[in-house]
């Protein structure tokens, strides 16, 4: 291929374009074993923040339920003296007696919705530090493969360098405005904004071109011909 004509060098521009698009499709292809370490760790942080959750509106249960139970055996404390203070007969203690009763019956009640609540509250404390303990135990690894995927990206990176410059190298000496449209097209037809002709055919579309259109893109000159069909810049280089 002749290196010599405008759309010639806007060719190899694509070709360029092409090694860079392949180059950034990679850097964006996670590798397998990040993404899994990612999944799970994704995981516990959702299992761990369901858990901590949970485990506060146990607390916050437990801590309301406590502060009931120990009002209520206060008054049961209150009510024991006020009986021995104040009742001085038969009818007074059996009043003060049922009162009595009826507050240690409610504080009995209390004490038994404390024992699940407690048990609850283990429970969800062991599965936090668990998964904490998982999360700490995944951190070594998943820093490993970051670091390890932050390297290919930089490779990729340096990889593609030459071909940036020499890129920007050949726009310096194309026109502008056939450029900015080569981007144009190419960005809204797959990554082809040039194709060339093969057999009196748009290689873009594979449409057969009318002869005139054959013959103009075949001179190779400025502004580039366009294929009727795709609307692609035609070249035509052997």
């Amino acid at each position: 291929m002749s290196d010599t004509g405008p759309l010639q060098s806007l060719y190899r521009v694509q070709e360029l374009d092409l090694d860079l698009d392949r180059l950034r499709a990679e850097e964006g292809s996670i590798p397998d074993a990040l993404r899994d370490a990612r999944g799970v760790q994704e995981r516990l942080n959702n299992d761990l923040e369901d858990a901590e959750i949970t485990l506060e509106g146990v607390e916050k249960q437990l801590r309301q339920l406590e502060q009931d139970l120990a009002g209520t055996r206060e008054q049961i404390a209150r009510a024991r003296e006020e009986q021995d203070k104040n009742a001085f007969d038969a009818r007074a203690q059996s009043q003060y007696g049922s009162r009595i009763q009826m507050l240690e019956e409610r504080a009995e009640e209390m004490e038994e919705d404390l024992a699940p609540l407690r048990g609850r509250q283990r429970e969800l404390g062991e599965k936090a530090s668990g998964l904490r303990a998982e999360h700490r135990a995944l951190r070594p690894q998943l820093e490993a493969l970051e670091a390890q995927d932050e390297a290919r990206v930089q490779g990729l990176r340096d990889q593609g360098q030459g071909a940036r410059d020499e890129r920007a190298e050949l726009v310096g000496g194309l026109d502008s405005r056939t450029v900015k449209e080569y981007d144009l097209i190419r960005k809204a037809k797959k990554g082809l904004g040039l194709v060339e002709i093969r057999g009196g055919r748009c290689t873009g579309c594979n449409v057969m071109l009318p002869v005139n259109v054959q013959q103009k893109a075949a001179q190779g000159k400025l502004p580039p011909v366009k294929c009727p069909s795709c609307g692609r810049f035609l070249v035509k280089l052997s």
